[in-house]
């Protein structure tokens, strides 16, 4: 996602801090992890070092007196350090990582300015291109046996406002930016000796050091975005919004937020009105099945990416309206299945036994032991509607439990086990003594499932609703229980459902003889929720990152590697002949090489991932995205 810019300033010098900014650890903290190893008294003391370190980090201590009562603490030798930069070599923050291109860029204009020592500092910035006589740090003392028994207590840097002493020393002829998570490293403004402090988040947050900063910067990609410099990415994760609704598993959240993104969790839904305000700053949109994602809601999402549908069914999104803004909507087709087909399971037995009855009665006080109406399931006939992912896994196990099962569906597949295809839906019917519906949420099945095929079920068959609430007519189903043609039913979706768990359930089915009611939780177990919590946000995170849409379930499907020492362009617009030839010839004309170009398209948009090889200006993206039929143009990387 690469931005290259040609801006006249004056000289910016950056002032970097090592410890939990160039560093994902206290290298001090990770240095008694390897010397106190073996220590009976290890837990005790790294908890010490912690808390000092913490009370110095934040100014609540002197910087000279946390690292004397450190050092007292950590046991150390000079044998450890080599284990010590290999430990820290690893634990490089990840926009430092991503960035490695700034420190080589600007290598005569950055510095390490640290509290920390030389001796493991040096080899890890050099690596980056950091040049060593820009590094600026204390020095350990050695006794005869190697063990480091202090520091060298001449040097500026172990002194309290070391720091801003040693800027001032430099001299430095142009701005001075300083980058870091400690109250040291913000005395260098307070002298007066920087131009800005830049609290680095990314993998500690002080509220003391965020409260002096000019700037909270969650990663080095955002202070390079607001200094319109070279980065990695186009556009800093932390700038992402992400609001995720309907209680969502907090996998999720967690996903993102390790991505970088800024995350928002609401419990309930929203209704149209509502979302409509609050998308109009969401970058990333996660719902479930009780959220209406409309085409006037969309109307106000300018800045919205990509959605995701936390469940299986996507028909509370209009889809079509996502695609024509060039917002492509992922779901979990898989990461539930197995839920929904357990419960599907548990119903039949439920059912055939009579337990809902038998429960109420118990709740009553009535005591009503008896065979009668009570069947196992071995030996029955289950009929499936649907013959998916989830009919099929359920098939399977049904099959294993001793039922006949059979399916029916529009579209010719693949037989399980035994399992025997009907060749009409009224055959099914017929033979079935339960009838399990697993049907998707397309218009033309709305009410498909009324007093016709209800009429046609066999005498005393069981009906089992797992799949999407419109399809059945629930008050021709009450009707049907009712009047004892069929034996119970087993509902988990609605054709309208409470937006929140504190709204109020109404149904025609409340209080239905032998009837099992259960709030849409087919899929509401901690293992679905949170396989959908890792599926769902890795392929939004793959598609921000690489433009892979490859399962998209409107957008079309592209899967892309990740690419090194180029730039990615995505242009996503109307599928009308010769874009991409206007497109190419832009390239042409700006003396660009295409190293890679992938196109796709379907009946409404043509999706078009460019990779080139060399930095590009600001007019060659203007005419990219001002071509004829252009919905969305981003830079990737």
């Amino acid at each position: 996602m690469g931005v290259f810019r040609t801006v006249k300033t004056v000289s910016k010098y950056f002032i970097i801090d090592f410890d939990s900014t160039f560093t994902k650890v206290e290298a001090l903290d990770l240095l008694g992890e390897i010397s106190l190893a073996n220590s009976e008294h290890k837990d005790e003391k790294l908890q010490k070092i912690k808390e000092i370190t913490d009370h110095g980090m934040d100014g609540g201590m002197s910087f000279r007196e946390s690292l004397i009562r450190r050092l007292e603490l950590l046991e150390a030798r000079r044998k450890h350090l080599g284990e010590l930069v290999e430990a820290l070599k690893i634990r490089v923050s990840k926009s430092f990582h991503r960035n490695s291109e700034f420190f080589k860029e600007h290598a005569d204009r950055i510095y390490i300015l640290s509290n920390g020592f030389k001796e493991f500092i040096v080899p890890i910035v050099t690596e980056y291109g950091v040049k060593e006589e820009h590094v600026f740090a204390n020095s350990f003392k050695f006794d005869e046996q190697d063990n480091i028994i202090g520091f060298d207590e001449e040097n500026i840097l172990s002194r309290n406002s070391g720091k801003a002493e040693q800027i001032q020393r430099l001299q430095l002829a142009g701005e001075v930016y300083v980058i870091g998570d400690g109250y040291t490293d913000y005395e260098i403004k307070e002298a007066g000796l920087a131009h800005k402090f830049y609290a680095f988040t990314e993998n500690v947050t002080r509220n003391k050091v965020m409260e002096k900063a000019d700037h909270v910067a969650p990663s080095l990609d955002e202070i390079l975005y607001v200094n319109k410099m070279n980065k990695a990415i186009s556009y800093p994760k932390n700038r992402i919004k992400v609001l995720l609704l309907e209680n969502i598993h907090a996998q999720a959240a967690a996903r993102l937020q390790e991505e970088g993104y800024q995350v928002e969790l609401y419990d309930g839904g929203m209704d149209e009105e509502e979302l409509s305000e609050r998308i109009r700053k969401v970058s990333v949109l996660g719902i479930r099945s009780k959220t209406q994602l409309t085409a006037k809601v969309l109307e106000n999402a300018r800045r919205l990416l990509a959605v995701g549908a936390f469940c299986i069914g996507t028909n509370q999104i209009d889809l079509e309206a996502c695609l024509k803004k060039g917002i492509p909507v992922f779901n979990a087709p898989y990461s539930n299945t197995r839920s929904v087909v357990e419960l599907a399971v548990a119903q039949i037995i439920m059912l055939l036994r009579k337990i809902p009855e038998r429960s109420k009665e118990m709740h009553l006080g009535k005591w009503q032991k008896s065979a009668q109406g009570s069947y196992e399931i071995r030996g029955k006939k289950l009929g499936i509607v649907g013959y998916g992912n989830i009919g099929s896994q359920l098939s399977v196990l049904a099959e294993n439990m001793g039922m006949e099962v059979y399916y029916y569906d529009l579209v010719e597949k693949l037989a399980l086990g035994n399992v025997r295809r009907c060749t009409s839906l009224d055959q099914l019917l017929a033979l079935s003594d339960v009838v399990s519906l697993h049907v998707d949420g397309r218009p033309s099945n709305r009410k498909f499932f009324g007093k016709e095929c209800l009429s046609k079920m066999k005498p005393g068959a069981a009906l089992i609703n797992l799949s999407r609430g419109f399809i059945v007519d629930v008050d021709a189903l009450r009707e049907y229980l009712d009047n004892g043609h069929l034996v119970g039913a087993a509902v988990d979706v609605f054709p309208e459902e409470p937006r929140t768990n504190k709204d109020p359930f109404i149904s025609s089915l409340i209080g239905a003889p032998n009837t099992i009611l259960t709030p849409h939780i087919g899929g509401s177990t901690q293992e679905a929720q949170e396989n959908i919590g890792n599926f769902v946000p890795g392929q939004i995170i793959e598609y921000v990152n690489t433009g892979s849409t490859s399962n998209s379930v409107n957008f079309p499907q592209l899967l892309l590697p990740t690419l090194e020492n180029a730039h990615r362009l995505m242009h996503i617009h109307h599928n009308t002949p010769g874009i991409l030839a206007k497109m190419n010839q832009i390239f042409a004309t700006h003396n660009i090489n295409i190293v890679g170009q992938y196109l796709k398209t379907n009946e409404s948009i043509g999706y078009v991932i460019t990779d080139i090889d060399k930095q590009y200006s600001d007019e060659l993206i203007n005419e990219l995205k001002t071509i004829e039929h252009t919905i969305r143009f981003r830079v990737l990387y």
